[in-house]
C-alpha cells in the first residue's frame, strides 16, 4: 500500500494566520486566527498584521498538526503562501515554513495564493462538486476581481480583470460610507436580505466586455448619500435596508453580466466561483439561477474555503507535490503576483 501524502499548508498573506493539514486531497485539519485588532482602524494595518502573525503562527500550526492527529515527523512536505499579499505577512509565513522543512528535510512548496483560491474546488469532500477542465472561475475577493480561465490545475489564462478597484473593496467602501464597522462586506449582505434591490438605481461603470471597474460606482454612491443627507440627515439609517440591497445588487448585476459575455466568448458551461466574496449570498443566489436559466454547471465553494484560509493552500501544495514541483529553499516572498504565475 503506498504511504498516504500529508501537507502542511501555511497563509499568512493578509491579516489571518491559517494552517492546514491534508491527507491525499481531504482536509483533516484548517485552523484559522482572525486578527481583531484592525477593526477599530477600519481597514488592515499592514505593522499590526504581521506582528500578529509572528504570534499566531506557531500555536495555529502546532493546532493544525494535533488536530490531525499527526505528528510532524508524519508530514511529506510543506506549502506555503509566496503571494500575492501583504509583504510583512508574507514574510513570517515565508521564513516559518522554510525553517520547518530545513528541520525536518522535507520538500518546501510555494503556492499562488490566487490560484489556491480556485484550486480550493479540488479538495475532496462529500458536499463538493468538482469542477471539470476547461472551466472559468470568478475570482472575487478584496484586492482582486478576474475572471479566469483555467484549462488544467497550473494552466490559466486571465479573460477579464478589474482596471481599478476590487469587487471586495467596493463592497468595503461603501459600507464606510454608510458608517457600518470594518469589515463592512457581511453587513451589506446582512442588511440586503431586509430591503429592496431596486429601490435606488446606480450606475454600471461602462468598460470593456470582460473587464471591471468599480471606483466610479464607488464615487456614485457617496455622492447620492451626501446628497441625500443634505435633504434628510437620517436618510441614511431610515433606508439602511434598501440602500444596501441596492448597492449589492448593482455590483451582483455588473458580476453577472461579465459572466454571462464570458461564457458567450469561450462557450464554456461550467462555472466556479472563488475568494472572499463568494461567500456573498446574492451573488451564490443569482449562480444557482444561472443553472435554470443559461443551462451552467455551477461550482460554489464551502464557507470555509472562500476566505482565506491554508486548506486551499495545502490542496495546491499536494497537486504539485504530486508534479515533484518543489522550490528552493532561496524562495522569497512577492507582493504581487498575478494568477498565472
Amino acid at each position: 500500500m503506498e504511504k498516504p501524502v500529508y501537507i502542511l499548508g501555511i497563509e499568512s498573506s493578509c491579516d489571518d494566520t491559517s494552517a492546514s493539514v491534508i491527507c491525499d486531497a481531504k482536509v483533516l485539519s484548517n485552523v484559522v486566527a482572525n486578527q481583531e485588532v484592525h477593526s477599530k482602524y477600519g481597514g488592515v494595518v499592514p505593522e499590526l498584521a504581521s506582528r500578529a502573525h509572528q504570534q499566531n503562527i506557531v500555536p495555529v500550526v502546532q493546532q493544525a498538526i494535533e488536530k490531525a492527529n499527526i505528528t510532524k515527523e508524519d508530514l511529506s512536505a510543506i506549502a506555503f503562501t509566496r503571494g500575492p499579499g501583504l509583504m510583512g505577512s508574507l514574510l513570517v509565513g515565508t521564513s516559518f515554513a522554510k525553517s520547518l522543512a530545513l528541520g525536518l528535510e522535507i520538500p518546501l512548496i510555494d503556492v499562488n495564493h490566487m490560484q489556491a483560491h480556485i484550486l480550493a474546488h479540488f479538495i475532496h469532500d462529500n458536499e463538493n462538486k468538482t469542477p471539470p477542465f476547461p472551466f472559468i472561475c470568478l475570482t472575487i475577493s478584496g484586492g482582486h476581481t478576474q475572471i479566469v480561465k483555467i484549462t488544467n490545475y497550473f494552466e490559466m489564462e486571465i479573460l477579464g480583470e478589474t482596471i481599478d478597484d476590487a469587487v471586495g473593496e467596493a463592497f468595503d467602501k461603501s459600507a464606510k460610507i454608510l458608517g457600518l464597522p470594518y469589515p463592512g462586506g457581511p453587513l451589506i449582505d446582512k442588511y440586503a436580505q431586509l430591503g429592496n434591490p431596486k429601490a435606488f438605481p446606480f450606475t454600471k461603470p461602462k468598460v470593456g466586455d470582460l473587464d471591471f471597474s468599480f471606483s466610479g460606482l464607488k464615487t456614485g454612491i457617496l455622492y447620492f448619500i451626501q446628497k441625500q443627507q443634505r435633504i434628510n440627515a437620517n436618510f441614511i439609517e431610515e433606508n439602511l435596508h434598501d440602500i444596501c440591497a441596492s448597492i449589492q445588487y448593482t455590483i451582483v448585476e455588473i458580476l453577472m453580466e461579465k459572466l454571462r459575455n464570458a461564457v458567450k466568448q469561450t462557450d464554456i458551461k461550467h462555472i466556479a466561483i472563488a475568494g472572499g466574496v463568494s461567500a456573498n449570498s446574492e451573488i451564490r443566489k443569482r449562480l444557482q439561477l444561472a443553472e435554470k436559466h443559461f443551462g451552467w454547471t455551477t461550482y460554489i465553494p464551502k464557507f470555509e474555503y472562500t476566505t482565506d484560509n491554508a486548506a486551499m493552500i495545502a490542496i495546491t501544495g499536494y497537486l504539485k507535490y504530486l508534479n515533484n514541483d518543489y522550490s528552493n529553499v532561496s524562495v522569497t516572498a512577492k507582493a504581487r503576483l498575478k494568477v498565472t504565475e
